[in-house]
């Protein structure tokens, strides 16, 4: 486009926007005339045509707002028939920019001028993208060099690179109305332009700019050449934050443009991006303008157009084009709603395909006599609740389904996830097969082993009582623990019986995944607090069977969203329901001062034989933390404040035998009050254990302090829960106070997925998918909808195998292979 055309573009562009008052120009559009006619013949233009502009501009004040709106359309739509490149008229703006709502508005088919090419000549292959930045003109080596600091070697890492925030300086304002701290662009003439030093040799640029209505200094440091640059007569675009100098109203480092060029850096909603040394704001964004320009409107979208249609998206190019340089926030909302929805739809893709792949593998039936079921119900010490009588019947029902189990136990403490889990190793022993149960810490595995010897283990096989013609009970020596402390002889005899298929039932940690363990016939995983496993390990686990069932359990209550997105290959159950004689754990939050009454609430249930956790956040003083440390204080409470009474220390840099001593001594009573890390978080289940203090709470999430929490409270005495933040502020501790509230471990989760987001619950299961850029795991109406689309689509073709689902097959793979997954 040429300059003078550009300019015009410009000023019916702010025209438009100030609803056509003739403000664009300071005085009045018919005050551009002269010198806007001599940059036109400068540029060639035809000299009918400049006289067309000239009769229409000096009638232009003359007119009503609606003629002037005519005038200047009419006036443009002449001027695009002389030339290609000339974009469509400015739309005039709303009265008021939209404010951004938590839920964009469906998609305006208006579509920007320059993203309209949905024909599939002249579209882009994802191939020509993959070309170097060096192609770009003014682009050398040393540049992409520096951009590689940034992540960014290829067209299309520049065209996906987006900002990471935005100025607004659409609010286009004269001067008489400008208002301190707001962000406003100002179109003006330049007054005057002077240089100076400061006292430190800083150079300093002071420009005045006048509009008509008043007039306004511009202060620039060190950037000297601005004084040549700005040119006393020439209207520019200036953008920034209104600042105060003795008392006056100033702009400091503002962003100054001519009206002569397209406004890239004011008069719009500017991009910020993240930069590195030696490059500016300005070239950058000036560099990837020229690739969104000329590339975005070639970008092919792989959605169907079914769902583009259906779900109100977005096309992808303009989706592209306006989430760089929208041309309002409206606009800015439904492309960035259109990338989080992409987003999410590859995820629910992806997991979906895992989940089908897994199921076409087949998996050994086993059906469970009703007879067995009912002996086995009528073995246990208790009542199976509501919930786990329908756990346990959703996986008896996969495991007679001829395809592999694939399913995730979810249970609050406490909620008797142990006993689905036994049951269904029960069921395969008594086809002759065997199970695994591998939990990761040797606390927690020990606690299991002793779980199923109680549930599942006839009576000492030595003394003769044991029933082997009950279908249900298992020798004791069919059920086995194998952890890193185990005698390496015992582990030979343990290798020995589980290749002759004596032991039916293994239950370890880590150890169980070692070359040497070779099960004859493994039918069954529980994998046990799943997220604190990593893909390898759980692979190896599983290789050690053929298509064998998997259950994975967790006492982390997982929300909604996330479980509706991350958790999508594996169903889902849910134990909603405590066993019978449980009650709720009184809570409190006491501030740091009133730690004393705490102490005595200790020594008192002692007194009654109780124990009491108290948990630190440090295991040891740190000169970069504030927090207290659980060696110090362990110290401090044994010699000062229980000198009387029996305390242990646990934590993480313990070797793993020692811990084990110290939970042995917890358990039987030797300590009293454990002082102690998270390292208690999972595993211990000590009855007679009441109360659980938690110093520095506020740097614990939620999720966590309700795992605390639920290390008490297993016996039937009343059990207290004390959380200690280290200061008193009203904001942490209003967080803490959820924990008082409720003893609903989903809502707990909910709030720490809204405030710490999704890290907590991700654990090493898909640490890829925190990285998401536009969407958002809190965002339960997106992820509903991307799922109804989803497996909408998956229904009709779940490989993607269909020619119009070319495109998106490609994208879902590109994504995974970009994305840490960790899909059990």
């Amino acid at each position: 486009m040429k300059p003078s055309i550009q300019k015009l573009y410009n000023i019916f562009r702010i025209e438009a926007e100030n609803q056509f008052f003739n403000r664009a120009v300071i005085g009045g559009l018919d005050r551009i005339l002269e010198r806007w006619t001599a940059e036109a013949r400068q540029d060639k233009l035809d000299e009918a045509l400049i006289l067309e502009v000239q009769s229409a501009l000096q009638l232009y004040p003359q007119l009503s707002f609606q003629e002037r709106a005519q005038t200047l359309e009419n006036l443009w739509k002449t001027l695009q028939s002389t030339a290609d490149d000339i974009p469509a008229f400015p739309q005039a703006a709303p009265e008021n920019i939209a404010k951004p709502t938590s839920q964009p508005k469906p998609f305006s088919k208006t579509a920007h001028p320059k993203q309209t090419s949905t024909s599939l000549e002249g579209q882009l292959d994802l191939k020509a993208l993959q070309a170097s930045i060096t192609v770009l003109p003014g682009i050398g080596q040393k540049y992409a060099n520096v951009l590689a600091k940034l992540g960014l070697f290829t067209l299309e890492d520049l065209l996906y690179y987006f900002p990471r925030r935005y100025d607004d300086y659409s609010n286009l304002k004269p001067i008489h109305s400008l208002l301190y701290g707001e962000e406003v662009t100002v179109i003006g003439v330049i007054q005057s332009v002077t240089e100076r030093k400061s006292p430190s040799k800083r150079s300093i640029v002071e420009a005045v700019l006048s509009d008509g209505t008043g007039g306004i200094r511009i202060t620039i440091f060190n950037q000297p050449w601005q004084a040549q640059k700005l040119q006393i007569g020439e209207p520019y675009a200036v953008a920034g934050r209104i600042d105060q100098y003795l008392g006056r109203l100033v702009f400091v480092n503002p962003e100054i443009e001519p009206l002569d060029k397209e406004l890239l850096h004011s008069g719009r909603i500017v991009p910020v991006y993240r930069l590195t040394e030696n490059i500016t704001q300005r070239w950058l964004r000036r560099t990837i303008k020229q690739v969104v320009d000329r590339y975005a409107p070639k970008l092919v979208d792989y959605m169907p157009a079914s769902i583009r249609q259906s779900a109100q998206l977005m096309e992808l190019s303009k989706a592209v084009y306006q989430t760089h340089f929208p041309d309002s926030i409206e606009n800015l909302e439904q492309a960035r709603y259109r990338l989080a929805f992409d987003e999410i739809f590859f995820l629910q893709m992806g997991v979906l395909r895992h989940k089908y792949e897994w199921q076409q593998r087949p998996g050994r039936p086993f059906h469970a006599p009703p007879a067995w079921l009912d002996q086995f119900k009528a073995s246990l010490p208790y009542r199976l609740t509501q919930a786990q009588e329908r756990a346990l019947h959703q996986a008896l029902n996969d495991l007679s389904s001829g395809r592999p189990m694939n399913r995730l136990l979810q249970g609050d403490v406490g909620s008797g996830k142990t006993v689905v889990a036994a049951g269904i190793a029960a069921l395969i022993a008594h086809h002759n097969a065997q199970s695994a149960i591998m939990a990761p810490t040797s606390i927690l595995a020990e606690q299991h082993y002793r779980t199923f010897l109680k549930l599942l283990a006839t009576l000492d096989e030595s003394d003769g009582s044991e029933d082997r013609q009950d279908p249900v009970k298992l020798p004791a020596s069919a059920i086995r623990l194998l952890t890193g402390a185990t005698p390496d002889s015992e582990r030979s005899e343990i290798f020995d019986q589980l290749t002759n298929n004596q032991i039916k039932i293994l239950i370890g940690t880590h150890a169980l995944i070692e070359e040497a363990v070779q099960f004859h016939d493994l039918q069954f995983i529980v994998v046990d607090e799943q997220h604190r496993f990593g893909v390898e390990q759980r692979a190896l686990l599983r290789a050690k069977g053929e298509n064998p069932h998997l259950l994975v359990m967790t006492a982390t209550p997982i929300p909604r969203s996330l479980a509706l997105t991350l958790y999508g290959d594996l169903d889902l159950t849910l134990l909603d329901e405590m066993p019978p004689g449980r009650q709720p754990i009184n809570t409190f939050v006491v501030y740091p001062h009133e730690r004393e009454r705490v102490y005595r609430l200790i020594e008192s249930q002692v007194e009654q034989g109780k124990r009491a956790f108290i948990i630190y956040p440090l295991v040891e003083e740190s000169d970069k933390s504030q927090s207290l440390s659980a060696v110090e204080e362990y110290k401090r409470l044994q010699e000062e404040v229980f000198p009387n009474l029996r305390l242990g220390l646990l934590h993480g840099r313990l070797k793993a035998d020692e811990k084990e001593a110290v939970m042995r001594q917890f358990q039987t009573g030797e300590i009293q009050i454990l002082v102690s890390t998270s390292v208690v978080e999972v595993g211990v289940d000590v009855p007679q254990a009441t109360v659980m203090v938690v110093e520095g709470a506020n740097r614990f999430g939620l999720a966590q302090l309700h795992q605390f929490r639920g290390r008490v409270g297993r016996g039937n005495d009343p059990a207290y829960c004390i959380l200690i933040p280290e200061t008193a502020d009203e904001a942490e501790n209003e967080r803490l106070m959820v924990m008082a509230q409720t003893q609903d471990g989903f809502v707990l989760a909910e709030h720490d997925l809204r405030q710490r987001g999704p890290g907590d619950f991700l654990g090493t299961r898909q640490s890829g998918f925190a990285q998401l850029r536009f969407a958002s795991y809190t965002n339960l109406h997106l992820i509903e909808k991307v799922r109804e689309h989803s497996q909408a689509l998956f229904t009709e073709d779940p490989l993607l195998e269909k020619p119009e689902h070319r495109l998106l097959a490609e994208r879902i793979d590109r994504f995974w292979q970009e994305t840490t997954s960790d899909i059990s």
